[in-house]
């Protein structure tokens, strides 16, 4: 759900404090920051279905899912980031007064028109620098296909899956999740981008 850029440079702290009081959410890369889009309500239902079901089969186990209103930080060597991920599955939470998570298991996305070559490029590259990261999951909104990226060893295997009958199984989880939950109660359309943004047209 990113959205065009601002060009002032600004530091982690600043952006930290300015995220707690403005109601846009913005990502921030190395010290540019990103404002982010509100997403559709097909977007949202997808995202949602899959914390439904993510979350019922994690009841009672240490590992849990966070929505995207909490922030991933990602610092390395050259690098620090913030993104919101739509969801994020952590295993071993950051405190409870942080607003962010430095160490999940499992990152999802769903995609967007407007965020669809951050999620498959940039974010892409970001989190399989993770080293707890396992999986990345890729969603589209308008069709039931996801591509998983699952860790093998030091480097990640692409995975496709296709239809309503498949489901995704991630065993460092104990999870399996089917894409007839992820996509219950949504229209599909003929092809996978379909809304245009006019916020965003010739950006």
């Amino acid at each position: 759900m990113s959205g065009a850029e601002k060009l002032e440079l600004v530091g982690v702290d600043e952006y930290l404090t300015s995220q707690e009081s403005v109601s846009t959410k913005s990502e921030y890369i190395d010290g540019w920051v990103r404002a982010m889009t509100g997403a559709t309500n097909r977007h949202n239902r997808v995202t949602e279905n899959c914390f439904l079901a993510i979350a019922a089969s994690l009841r009672g186990k240490p590992c849990q899912p966070h929505i995207f209103d909490t922030k991933l930080r990602i610092i390395r060597e050259h690098t620090k980031r913030f993104y919101y991920p739509d969801l994020q599955v952590v295993c071993e939470p950051n405190l409870p007064s942080e607003t962010f998570q430095d160490r999940p298991v499992l990152v999802l996305e769903v995609l967007s028109p407007t965020t669809r070559l951050y999620d498959l490029d940039e974010k892409l590259t970001a989190y399989t620098q993770i080293p707890s990261l396992q999986y990345y999951l890729i969603l589209e909104q308008h069709q039931p296909i996801a591509i998983l990226y699952r860790r093998c060893g030091s480097w990640f295997e692409r995975l496709e899956f296709q239809g309503m009958d498949r489901s995704i199984d991630m065993p460092r989880l104990g999870l399996s999740l089917a894409l007839s939950a992820v996509y219950e109660g949504i229209e599909f359309t003929p092809t996978c981008v379909q809304e245009p943004d006019p916020e965003y047209e010739g950006v």
